[in-house]
């Protein structure tokens, strides 16, 4: 290959990103709205649920159990119903999502230290939520149940008993619990996916379209020669993606990066060469921009989306879909973005990430070069 033939390719490529503001828009424009629409609409936080109380003892005793619902910040307690009508009226109207049934014998029960019922209605049509709903619950109620017995020993100058087991949690990596803190990094990678994608796949097919493929063909440029110095521009702009996500990331949601930025943006760079290198072999394979446009969407959105470990676990996945998983250049860069940012853990831990990734670019920039070479002939 002769870099001033590279240069040549490259600076036209340039020239036409220049004069093509879409191309811009979607490059610069595009990542940023993604990133800020699913940074703050994507969350995984389940606080503040809409509850509806039917407190039929009306007792001190109940009315401290409602206050630990409504003290709590995954609860917000709307107001009072007077029968499951009403309460069943609430959730089809989606008004609320669970409503806490308190007896009339609720104040007896727990003043004679009998055990007591209370009970918990949820809407189950969004499982997630009512199952983490539930466990808050659980704990709410726990610590009143312990806390009473332990008033009720005390009162009887009885020798309040230990608890047998004292859990004192400490959560690592993410202390506060917020789903942002995950979401944002593995959105760079779904985000990169896309756009790198996007970007390269109308580059072959346009010139196919428009007529101008003779002309190269014609010229002295060799099949990798052109396939580098057309990747060559959309990299730069994949940087300046890469900076301006990380950028977004530390001021606008304060994703604390904990780990090396050079690691960070070396690994971006790998991902970004894969990534433009599958969207430049889409654009040989179709030929034509619309096509070219809907392969990629498909290719790198939904597997990146959905099978990178991004949004949902990939040990609960079905097997078959955990081995497919392992085809996704996507798993590679979000497990090495989380490590990354939230560890702060270095190539020691996340070398096999990095040599997978670096395989998967260098493959694929290998079958787009021998697939370009036959069309080229």
């Amino acid at each position: 290959m002769k870099a001033r033939r590279i240069w040549a390719v490259a600076r036209k490529e340039f020239i036409h990103v220049r004069r093509d503001a879409r191309s811009l828009g979607m490059a610069i424009a595009i990542p940023m709205l993604l990133l800020v629409l699913f940074g703050y609409a994507l969350t995984l936080d389940v606080d503040h649920v809409p509850l509806l109380v039917w407190d039929q003892n009306r007792s001190p005793a109940s009315r401290e159990l409602i206050s630990r619902f409504a003290g709590s910040r995954y609860f917000a307690v709307g107001g009072l119903v007077d029968g499951y009508d009403a309460l069943e009226r609430a959730m089809d109207e989606r008004e609320v999502m669970g409503c806490l049934v308190i007896p009339s014998d609720f104040s007896g029960k727990v003043g004679s230290g009998r055990p007591a019922t209370v009970q918990l209605l949820l809407d189950g049509t969004d499982a997630n939520t009512a199952a983490i709903a539930l466990g808050y619950a659980e704990m709410i109620v726990q610590s009143f149940s312990r806390d009473t017995t332990v008033a009720a020993a005390r009162r009887a100058g009885a020798r309040v008993p230990a608890a047998p087991l004292d859990l004192r949690p400490r959560v690592w990596f993410n202390a506060d619990l917020e789903s942002r803190n995950y979401i944002i990094p593995g959105l760079i990678a779904v985000i990169m996916m896309i756009i790198a994608a996007l970007l390269t796949s109308l580059t072959v097919a346009r010139e196919w379209e428009r007529g101008t493929m003779e002309q190269l063909i014609a010229t002295p440029v060799r099949g990798s020669e052109l396939i580098v110095g057309k990747l060559m521009p959309y990299f730069a702009l994949g940087m300046a993606d890469v900076l301006v996500t990380v950028l977004l990331g530390e001021f606008l949601f304060h994703v604390p990066l904990r780990g090396s930025p050079a690691l960070l943006v070396g690994m971006a760079g790998v991902f970004l060469a894969g990534g433009l290198a599958l969207g430049l072999l889409i654009s040989v394979v179709a030929r034509g921009q619309l096509l070219a446009t809907q392969m990629a969407m498909v290719g790198t959105f939904l597997p990146a989306f959905l099978l990178s470990g991004f949004m949902f676990s990939i040990a609960n996945m079905p097997a078959p879909i955990q081995l497919f998983t392992y085809l996704v250049p996507a798993r590679y860069f979000v497990a090495l973005l989380k490590g990354i940012y939230l560890k702060g853990v270095g190539l020691e831990i996340l070398a096999g990430e990095a040599l997978l990734l670096a395989a998967f670019a260098l493959v694929v920039l290998l079958v787009a070069n021998a697939k370009f070479r036959k069309v080229l002939h």
